[in-house]
């Protein structure tokens, strides 16, 4: 019978992937990316829009001209004016009143910006009263990303009580470090390429963070179940049960991300990119770098971390040494795996490969039962009475 292929071996869980056993891999490339954007973050900052720096907005009729030649005629409109100001960003937004673009430029006062205005008009040859402005001071961004820290702290808390009740404080800890690599990740992403910081961007890291933790969860909640006993015997460590857990929720973290994707990439490439819905790039943005962020992030991040810290705790590290002294010994010829028929001394046989018995007590595979106690009583095993079929077992009549 032909090997099945990667994609219904992954759907059945036996695809067989190492996750656990290269967490070294994967922690050394998170702290190359954490040494990155900590490098990003040091020399190029941020793009910040006028929400968070401050500036001026002028909304022109779209009829003027094209995109580019509106921010062209704006620069001109600037430098006209007198002083160092700038466009920052030009992009066209549709409104009840018909399309316009919105150019953002860097601080104005009062006086420039309604020279501007007139000069915007006098270039474009249309009524200045149909150009609005509109000036933002970099003190209301400072208050939105205050209101944000405070509620992505109040976020972190309710997440660390419901994963110690719900799991325990190792997967807590776990969950969250890997929530917050999901954020300086993303972040990095957005300092690296110079995506603008707006209000949007800030709303969408909020809203990947319950993303982000609802994926985490599907996987240890199989990673619970899989563990669960499992001092009891001795046929898996705990990174081989929570390996297998990955293996078993992967292709299911993999469809709810690429679910997600969909409807936030249309929302990106589409409305953004080819009907030019400038307003919702940003949103779009960060909610698609931090979904690929967090699924992962809870695959290669959370789990592999969360072993590190349960190999730590006694009880599993007095487990995990029984599992491979057991293993050892089968290897060895010393002891005689479940369901091997026994040699004697002086039997003729080849003598055992280790590799084969290591196999015979490693972890079972999945779908596999655990090895039961044979049943007793009437319905298996031998009877218990002296009736049945053997010889005088009964009353004669």
């Amino acid at each position: 019978m032909a090997k099945s292929g990667l994609a219904s071996r992954l759907y059945r869980g036996e695809a067989g992937l190492d996750i656990i056993g290269r967490r070294k891999l994967w922690f050394g490339l998170a702290l190359g990316l954490i040494l990155l954007s900590a490098l990003s973050f040091g020399l190029r900052g941020f793009s910040l829009g006028i929400e968070f720096a401050g500036g001026n907005s002028f909304q022109i009729p779209a009829s003027v001209g094209t995109l580019e030649q509106t921010e062209v005629q704006v620069q001109d409109a600037l430098a006209a004016a007198g002083g160092d100001a700038k466009v920052v960003t030009t992009q066209k937004v549709g409104g009840t009143g018909g399309d316009f673009y919105e150019v953002r430029t860097t601080q104005l006062d009062t006086e420039q910006s309604n020279a501007v205005k007139a000069e915007i008009a006098e270039e474009f040859g249309i009524d200045a009263a149909t150009i609005s402005g509109n000036q933002v001071s970099e003190a209301w961004g400072s208050q939105v990303t205050s209101r944000a820290l405070l509620g992505l702290v109040i976020f972190i808390a309710v997440v660390m009580i419901y994963l110690v009740l719900r799991f325990e404080w190792r997967m807590a800890v776990a969950a969250v470090s890997s929530l917050i690599m999901n954020l300086v990740l993303t972040a990095g992403i957005y300092s690296l390429v110079g995506f603008e910081v707006t209000p949007s961007t800030v709303i969408g890291f909020l809203t990947i963070l319950g993303f982000a933790l609802y994926d985490v969860v599907v996987v240890f909640d199989k990673v619970q179940e899989n563990t669960r006993g499992i001092t009891a015997n001795n046929n898996q460590t705990y990174g081989e049960a929570a390996n297998l857990a990955i293996n078993q929720s992967l292709m299911r973290s993999l469809n709810t991300s690429v679910v997600a994707l969909l409807p936030v990439g249309g929302l990106l490439f589409i409305g953004a990119g080819l009907l030019g819905a400038g307003t919702l790039k940003d949103l779009g943005l960060v909610l698609f770098v931090g979904m690929a962020v967090a699924f992962l992030t809870s695959i290669l991040l959370a789990t592999p971390l969360l072993v590190v810290l349960k190999n730590y705790d006694p009880r599993i590290q007095a487990h995990n040494k029984r599992v491979l002294a057991r293993r050892g010994a089968i290897a060895r010829g010393e002891v005689t795996p479940k369901g091997a028929a026994p040699r004697g001394d002086d039997s003729d046989d080849e003598a055992v490969d280790p590799e084969s018995a290591a196999l015979a007590g490693a972890a079972p595979r999945v779908g596999a039962r655990p090895a039961g106690k044979r049943p007793t009583g009437a319905r298996g095993g031998r009877p218990t009475g002296g009736g049945g079929n053997r010889p005088g077992g009964g009353k004669r009549r």
